[in-house]
């Protein structure tokens, strides 16, 4: 069995940002990456994702998103191809195919069972897989019994296979909003949510929301945990979607009550044919390969954790949770900085490099 110092689970922005970290302590971190290149969920996204901060705010330490405009908002292929050339940079030990089924605790280590591989014996483990990995499916009334298509928005690349038909997109937020308008071009969509859409300006005095963030200290500030969590994010747009729905296109209802085959049946009693329901209703976290250790996930899988650490010494650190410490947490803007805090753990009694 190969005895390493820090098993970094995940090789996306939280496992990439973990591993810069470990390395300015002077530790040496194995990453493990259970697919084949060190993007993360980004090639999950639809093809037309754009991150809604500037590229100014985005990059993990060491190195800036390609291209002159640092204003611009990047798009998902750019994003996709950020994290890779992030690992090249990185002389760290980032092992692709490396899925970890198991983690468990074998005296002053832990023992990570990989999928088809030999075990390895790590001395602190980085539980870095993020908040992006289990597609989460909003329990809509008689879902299971509708007829038509049904998928999540982790699954939806492109308006074509939509075009010319009926569609119901789920949820508030800005991935909602945004499938909903660019379907909304081709397809008869409504946005279906359980209050009124929320928006926040993208730009302030020609500025973007990320500088105003930044320059009060919100963005950093430790208010993750504090901070009551809206029921919906607020849509970030510089008029855009707000112009599409008060044109309806899309049109917004509020939530269905039911279904009958393949017909959505709307809280005035109308029974409307609808084709395909795409749910918009975000992610969880899941690191099912800490299942064995008792503490480490509660009775729905999600982590315990006390912003990004776990009360028993010996347990799995965390990293890239929504608000695991800050309002960002879970971006590459915010994902480094709660990756430096959690790496004071492993520095403090493992021998360096």
């Amino acid at each position: 069995m190969e005895h390493i110092g820090v098993a970094v689970i995940g090789g996306g922005q939280s496992g990439l940002a973990t591993a810069h970290a470990l390395l300015r302590r002077g530790l040496r971190p194995v990453g493990l990456e259970a697919s084949d290149r060190t993007a993360g969920s980004w090639p999950r996204c639809h093809d037309s994702l754009t991150l809604f901060s500037p590229a100014r705010y985005g990059p993990l330490p060491g190195l800036p998103f390609p291209g002159a405009d640092r204003d611009r908002y990047p798009h998902r292929d750019e994003v996709v191809a950020y994290p890779t050339a992030y690992a090249g940079h990185l002389e760290a030990d980032i092992r692709t195919h490396q899925r970890a089924t198991s983690v468990r605790r074998a005296g002053p280590e832990s023992e990570v069972a990989l999928d088809g591989g030999r075990p390895l014996a790590a001395r602190a483990v980085a539980a870095a897989s993020g908040a992006f990995e289990r597609p989460y499916r909003s329990a809509l009334p008689s879902l299971e019994e509708f007829a038509g298509q049904v998928l999540h928005a982790a699954d939806h690349r492109s308006p074509a296979p939509f075009a010319g038909g009926r569609v119901v997109v789920v949820g508030a937020g800005n991935s909602a909003v945004q499938i909903a308008a660019e379907l909304a071009a081709t397809a008869r969509v409504t946005l279906a949510t359980r209050g009124p859409v929320k928006f926040a300006a993208q730009r302030i005095l020609g500025r973007d929301l990320r500088f105003w963030t930044a320059l009060t200290g919100l963005d950093t500030a430790p208010l993750g945990r504090f901070l009551p969590r809206p029921p919906a994010q607020p849509v970030l747009d510089g008029g855009r979607y707000r112009t599409a729905l008060a044109a309806g296109q899309p049109d917004r209802r509020a939530m269905s009550t039911g279904t009958d085959g393949t017909k959505l049946i709307w809280p005035d009693g109308e029974r409307e044919e609808v084709d395909a329901i795409v749910l918009a209703t975000g992610h969880r976290p899941d690191p099912p390969y800490l299942a064995p250790l008792d503490g480490a996930l509660d009775a729905e899988g999600n982590p315990r954790h006390r912003e990004g650490l776990t009360t028993d010494a010996p347990g799995p650190a965390f990293v890239g949770l929504d608000r695991q410490h800050r309002l960002s947490s879970n971006s590459l803007r915010g994902v480094c900085r709660d990756a430096e805090r959690i790496t004071r753990r492993p520095a403090t009694h493992l021998p360096r490099r």
